[in-house]
């Protein structure tokens, strides 16, 4: 236990005329009563089974960026330019 912590739980100890086992059982019991109890048995967590919606899927077509940006999809060597307002820092 670290030198402040002990310093600490055994001024508290002192403060409620108990003695820092008695303090230390308290806490073990607060602790495990509001803690919630660990699962009986832990299985491994797996991905669920997707579930479809009704709908073609879209990443079939190999041009899917393109059909659902409506056909503007930045094209390769075009820099993204932003407009400046008048005044803003380059």
């Amino acid at each position: 236990m670290p030198d402040a912590l002990y310093r600490q739980a055994k001024a508290l100890a002192e403060s409620r005329e108990i003695s820092l086992a008695e303090l230390v059982r308290n806490g073990l019991e607060y602790i495990l009563r509001v803690s919630v109890p660990p699962a009986e048995r832990k299985q491994a967590w797996t991905l669920p089974e997707p579930v479809h919606l009704g709908k073609d899927d879209p990443f079939v077509d190999p041009d899917w960026r393109s059909t659902f940006h409506c056909g503007q999809v930045a094209e390769k060597g075009k820099p993204y330019r932003v407009s400046r307002k008048k005044g803003a820092a380059k």
